[in-house]
């Protein structure tokens, strides 16, 4: 079964924006950590942003802080992030992931057990 499904990608030119989701049973927002990542291919998965149940806290990576926005719409079940002025290097599949094992890092792909198949991002100079 698949639990998560992303929507939201597309093509925009740089310092555009996009609003990515992920469809989520509801039971995962107040279970899981959930996060997004991203990859393009011959690279690692990359942790992108993560909310701790609750939505109270978050993380990010360094290269997004200040423009990308992770949260939940827990009336719609899904997982959001908003992408604001985009470069070209933010070109990649993007993936939502959830279910972080205990220790694991938010930003480290192989802690995560659950993940949509991804939305592709490209962004035009």
């Amino acid at each position: 079964a698949q639990f998560l499904a992303e929507s939201g990608g597309g093509s925009v030119q740089a310092g555009g924006s996009l609003r990515l989701s992920c469809a989520a049973p509801e039971s995962m927002f107040s279970r899981y950590v959930m996060a997004w990542f991203r990859q393009r291919p011959g690279r690692e998965r990359e942790g992108v942003a993560a909310i701790y149940p609750g939505g109270s806290v978050t993380f990010y990576a360094d290269s997004v802080k200040g423009r990308f926005t992770i949260s939940q719409d827990n009336t719609e079940n899904t997982l959001l992030l908003l992408m604001t002025s985009l470069q070209p290097e933010a070109t990649d599949m993007y993936y939502c992931a959830a279910d972080l094992r205990p220790g694991g890092r938010w930003d480290d792909a192989h802690s995560f057990a659950l993940w949509g198949r991804g939305t592709p991002v490209t962004v035009s100079s």
